[in-house]
């Protein structure tokens, strides 16, 4: 089995076990997977896995080419955009719903089922203690932080955090021009960039949420904004951070940073 990235790779490990061997192509912190250049070794794994999983949406491109490029192999293929229902040209960042991640986990074990039908019931097994053990903390903190704080209104560098920030009931402020601008690379207009600062300056927002990987001139300016006036910030991350953490031991992390923040800024 095959993931494009590895925040999907990790569950699919999990959920695998013994009984499935997972490469992610993109392990490495500093890549970008928007422009990632794939090598011919990663065009062998993708093209010779029984299974691949692939973010979609636009997000990984290279890798619908290279799956492209061997359509008749019998390969299983999971796209987590086109399962979760999202169209071209929106938010492609589907790891951070914790609603989609339930949809990734149960596609991906129906897809081992379908490949192994002899190992069903371990493949049943796994996404059980997954999702009832594994998961635990990673839901508990969904769960707490919606109950406490659900509608407080929070600022954001880009796009990857409306997902999540959705998931835990919050209220992004910060302009859908502004955030998919960042997470395209493309530049923000001025007005944009006024209307946030404006939104610190008044603590319009409780907390201001950033991706450390993608921390544009902009981006700091705003962080260092948010410090200045007594805003708590929290950070995030594009792909695992460490690339040595799981899925969960990653999201629960940033989880907690969120939660801290928002308890710093007494937000109700």
């Amino acid at each position: 089995m095959v993931a494009a990235e590895n925040f999907w790779g990790s569950i699919a490990s999990q959920l695998g076990g013994s009984h499935a061997q997972v490469t992610s192509i993109i392990t490495n912190p500093d890549t970008d997977p928007h422009s990632y250049e794939p090598t011919t070794a990663d065009a062998r794994t993708i093209t010779t896995a029984q299974l691949a999983v692939v973010n979609g949406v636009g997000y990984d491109s290279w890798a619908d080419k290279l799956l492209a490029t061997a359509p008749d192999s019998g390969r299983t293929e999971l796209n987590v955009g086109d399962l979760v229902g999202i169209k071209p040209g929106g938010n492609p960042h589907r790891w951070y719903s914790p609603a989609n991640v339930q949809q990734v986990i149960a596609q991906i074990t129906a897809d081992y089922k379908r490949i192994d039908p002899a190992d069903a019931a371990y493949f049943d097994q796994r996404r059980s203690v997954f999702e009832t053990q594994t998961l635990a903390p990673y839901n508990k903190l969904i769960a707490s932080i919606k109950a406490t704080y659900a509608g407080t209104p929070i600022g954001a560098s880009e796009s990857i955090v409306t997902p999540l920030a959705e998931g835990l009931g919050l209220r992004m402020m910060t302009p859908e021009s502004f955030l998919d601008a960042m997470s395209e690379g493309s530049d923000p207009t001025a007005a944009d960039k006024s209307l946030i600062d404006q939104q610190i300056r008044d603590k319009q927002i409780k907390i201001y949420v950033y991706n450390t990987q993608n921390s544009t001139p902009d981006v700091t300016a705003q962080v260092q904004l948010a410090k200045q006036e007594g805003i708590p910030v929290a950070t995030v991350t594009e792909t695992l951070s460490p690339a040595g953490d799981t899925f969960e031991q990653w999201q629960v992390s940033e989880l907690q940073g969120i939660a801290a923040a928002l308890k710093a800024a007494g937000a109700k």
